[in-house]
């Protein structure tokens, strides 16, 4: 492709729902992006919490060996909405 880069995405921030959903499919949808994710040491960077698709994502970023940043605001983090660190995924957590 005339004019491609070739430069690697490193960090991708993904945006999830707090839910599963109603279909097993999105769990798996979700738990195959954090596959080729760590599979290309691409590292995920993430609002840190514990519920829903996002979780999927996170847990096979950091089982596949890639890096895991959850970052979460005080508010949500005082209340227990979020990945402890390295607990289920997350390599490092930050409060903002």
């Amino acid at each position: 492709m005339a004019g491609s880069s070739s430069h690697q995405i490193r960090n991708i921030y993904v945006f999830g729902g707090s839910s599963p959903g109603k279909e097993i499919e999105f769990l798996k949808s979700a738990n195959h992006l954090g596959q080729v994710l760590a599979e290309r040491k691409i590292h995920l960077v993430y609002g840190g919490g514990s519920l829903g698709l996002i979780t999927g994502v996170s847990i096979a970023v950091f089982l596949g060996g890639s890096q895991v940043l959850g970052v979460v605001p005080k508010a949500l983090a005082k209340r227990g909405h979020h990945m402890k660190n390295n607990w289920r995924g997350t390599t490092s957590l930050h409060n903002v």
